[in-house]
């Protein structure tokens, strides 16, 4: 009989293992492409410049119904193809009437500028010694 302590037949079974567990990798699976269709419909119906607004809804229902038969590349590149016309039809309405109001300013200011430069042009009286020297 063996006296050693601990004797190892008795010791409790702990095990710092974990149990392998499966791994998973998902390959290839991304998010569904937007559509922009709120933004389509907005641009179409405050910022129509140039009927952009209603080209890119047209291509975001085209995104839409593309994600919705499961082709995601098509719907992939419907989607840019609105995002593209929005951002257009975006900065169109905002940037052109801002350069418009920019340049009616500036227009304003130097009429404004020569119209008090006239005044003394137009304001000048001759002198009634003219008449005088006869």
């Amino acid at each position: 009989m063996d006296t050693s302590y601990p004797r190892e037949d008795y010791l409790p079974m702990t095990s710092h293992k974990r149990d392998p567990s499966p791994t998973v990798i998902t390959v290839g699976v991304s998010a569904p492409p937007r559509d922009h269709l709120i933004w389509s419909i907005f641009n179409t119906i405050y910022m129509n410049f140039c009927c952009l607004g209603f080209v890119a809804l047209a291509f975001s229902v085209k995104a839409r119904d593309r994600k919705v038969a499961g082709d995601v590349e098509a719907a992939r590149r419907f989607s840019s193809k609105a995002r593209c016309y929005n951002a257009l039809a975006t900065a169109g309405s905002v940037v052109l009437p801002l350069l418009l109001a920019a340049l009616v300013v500036t227009g304003v200011l130097h009429l404004s500028k020569l119209a008090q430069d006239s005044v003394g042009f137009f304001s000048y009286q001759f002198s009634t010694s003219d008449d005088e020297d006869k």
